[in-house]
């Protein structure tokens, strides 16, 4: 049975979540299985002395079934509908039950799982760091459609409740219990289920709050113009921050204000509307492709060689303690995974390793000695990478894996450096280290289907997200996101102004203006890396006489070299907001330049989906999912288009093409759709 009813001689039932499949899921199978149960329930109301409702899986309940949510569409809206109203008419009959109902949470509860436990009178939940507690629909683009936002509120208020929703958050139980949507912990499942059983027998017959006469949410004063007001502009102040970019966090904003200005019933029923509204739209279907199919299948091995067996690092060297390579061993060393930081001093190897536990600091190889790692992060010039590696590879195991952090410097030709270039690779992490989540790795010509399985198994130990790219030039996400500031910075060559250009960024979606990361990356960086591709390529000529690294030079011939420098596209005034240096227009801006907001913004995003399809054309890509997640968490492409692929299938791939040549035929060939992309549109076969 999917839901198992056992009553005791005290009266007391158990119901057991045990669907088919590894984990509860709110489908069809629950829903008939819960109706079935709740009908039991009420039909021996006077029998029963409470309800403990608990999973026979390892979680207690996975959230919604998300094949069957991304495949809502307007014209099926209202069968989708009936059936998250019936899921929220069950629990609403289950907390009105008129006897204790308490949530034993024995494992996860995310989305759905979470909703029922919040039906519940109260909720106990197993203290394991391991379990997650929390609703993260808008992450997914979409929001708890099945009471969660509308008790979340009614429990911690709006403004506890509020960053919650709209975040996504998942906390370990004993961060919920202090934030209050859960009410006890339990210190194993025997624990869980005395608990449960005790408060059971101590509160006979327990009312939600929310059902309880004269009940107020908490930050609300009822009658208060203030209050109202408040909540009236509050959906256009979010507005304004998210420029329309992220949907999901609007409507939760607007069902929770809108739900807490009416009764429980009602609130619900507004929640609903706007779930589905979210649910049929494209964002959400944008970001469930995104982040869950195509995540989760990059985290079980999608791009991982098949046939070679999992491998566990334990002792890594780090070459180079600035900032990469302090991160790298930060890192790994809160995996537990023993770490040698390396530097030319100590001193130097010391400050990079900033006191953190397990990290050993060094200026020495032979302390790389038992390494089956070395991870090279100095500074971005080939033959100072070609000086460090030798020494280092003699020092570490016999079969260690060669890495190189380098961003933009070919693998293969990195990898001439070690006597062995079939264990060589490339591990491009993304700064900061600590913060980012992505980490590119790059197959050379000779790097073997071993020292890749090693490094992807590395990547998923110290709990980044690894896609896996083939060398070439920049790889894939530097190569990408460069054509997204180069672009920029073309405009404002052409005259477009340069707050025009960061504005519809943000507006797009883009996580910070092309200009504001040109400077964090530094204009010097951009020609440096220009050059060294000029003198390894004569032939590639539009760098050479770009008119984007033509304003690159004039402002670094200024001084004018990015924010570490303290100015470039932008001044940055001690102690104060930084604001676009209004130079920029007296040299640069024209009355005449004529480029609409719309193109501005297709310039953007549509350079970067293109070379995305050029990497793919070029087997520098080998997969769609590889291409969204490196885009979104690589180089925060809009995460509400599901990724640069993602975007161009979104568009509709004819559209795409049709738009695409416009821009070529308007600001220049590098929009022409290449052959391959004007087939598949042909086809009507989405990437």
């Amino acid at each position: 049975m999917p839901v198992h009813y056992e009553r005791d001689a005290e009266g007391v039932v158990t119901l057991t979540m045990d669907m088919s499949g590894s984990a509860n899921v709110m489908n069809a199978e629950y829903t008939e299985a819960m109706g079935g149960a709740v009908d039991r329930l009420e039909a021996e109301r006077d029998e029963i002395t409470g309800v403990v409702l608990t999973s026979a899986k390892k979680t207690f309940f996975a959230g919604g079934d998300l094949n069957v949510l991304v495949q809502v569409r307007p014209d099926n809206a209202d069968e989708a509908l009936s059936g998250v109203t019936g899921v929220k008419a069950q629990l609403r009959r289950l907390e009105l039950l008129g006897k204790p109902v308490v949530a034993a949470v024995n494992g996860a509860a995310l989305g759905g799982g979470l909703e029922i436990a919040l039906a519940c009178h109260h909720r106990v939940v197993v203290d394991d760091d391991k379990i997650k507690l929390g609703l993260p629909e808008a992450t997914l683009g979409l929001l708890p459609g099945g009471g969660g936002v509308t008790r979340m509120v009614r429990l911690l208020g709006l403004q506890a409740a509020l960053p919650l929703l709209m975040e996504g958050r998942q906390l370990r139980p004993a961060r919920a219990l202090q934030a209050g949507f859960i009410d006890e912990l339990a210190t194993d499942r025997d624990d869980l289920i005395a608990k449960a059983r005790a408060w059971i027998a101590a509160n006979p017959a327990p009312r939600q709050p929310w059902d309880k006469p004269g009940f107020t949410i908490k930050d609300m004063r009822v009658g208060d113009p203030n209050v109202y007001a408040l909540l009236g502009a509050a959906p256009a102040v979010l507005r304004k921050k998210t420029h329309g970019a992220f949907p999901a966090q609007e409507k939760i904003m607007a069902a929770a204000v809108e739900g807490a200005l009416v009764d429980f019933d009602t609130a619900l029923k507004i929640e609903g509307r706007y779930f589905l509204e979210l649910a049929s739209g494209q964002v959400a279907k944008n970001m469930i492709t995104a982040f869950w199919f195509q995540l989760n299948e990059i985290n079980a091995g999608g791009s991982r060689p098949s046939g070679v067996d999992r491998a566990r690092t334990t002792k890594v060297g780090v070459l180079g303690a600035g900032m990469m390579g302090a991160g790298i061993a930060e890192v790994s060393a809160k995996a537990g995974i023993e770490v040698v930081l390396k530097d030319v001093t100590r001193e130097a190897a010391e400050k990079g390793a900033n006191g953190v536990p397990g990290i050993t600091a060094t200026d020495s190889d032979a302390d790389l000695a038992g390494c089956d790692l070395i991870i090279e992060a100095v500074f971005e010039n080939r033959e100072l990478k070609g000086k460090v590696l030798p020494a280092a590879e003699s020092a570490a195991l016999p079969d260690a894996v060669i890495a190189s952090n380098t961003s933009t410097l070919p693998i293969t030709g990195l990898a001439t450096a070690v006597s062995d270039p079939e264990k060589f690779i490339g591990l491009h992490f993304f700064s900061p280290v600590q913060k980012m989540r992505l980490v590119e790795i790059i197959r050379g010509e000779k790097t073997s289907d071993e020292t890749l399985a090693k490094a992807f198994d590395y990547v998923l130990q110290i709990g980044k997200t690894p896609i896996v790219v083939n060398d070439s030039r920049g790889f894939y996400t530097s190569r990408t996101f460069g054509t997204y500031v180069t672009e920029a910075v073309t405009m404002v060559a052409e005259g477009v102004k340069p707050a025009l250009v960061e504005n519809v960024a943000r507006k797009a979606g883009m996580a910070v203006g092309p200009l504001a990361v040109s400077d964090e990356v530094t204009l010097t960086l951009q020609l440096k890396i220009r050059d060294q591709a000029l003198a390894d390529d004569p032939d590639a000529a539009p760098l050479g006489d770009h008119p984007a690294y033509r304003v690159i030079e004039e402002l670094v011939g200024l001084g004018r070299t990015g924010k570490s420098g303290g100015a470039g596209f932008y001044e940055y005034p001690e102690g104060a907001k930084k604001f676009l240096w209004p130079e920029l227009v007296t040299r640069y801006t024209r009355d005449d330049a004529g480029v609409s907001e719309q193109d501005v913004r297709d310039r953007l995003l549509f350079v970067q989906s293109l070379e995305t399809i050029r990497c793919l054309d070029e087997g520098v890509l080998t997969s769609a999912r590889d291409a969204n997640i490196g885009s979104i968490f690589g180089f925060g492409f809009a995460p509400w288009s599901g990724g640069t692929l993602q975007f161009a299938n979104s568009y509709g791939l004819a559209a795409f093409v049709e738009r695409a040549d416009y821009l070529a035929d308007t600001y220049g060939e590098r929009f022409r759709p290449p052959a391959s992309l004007r087939e598949r549109a042909a086809r009507d076969e989405q990437f």
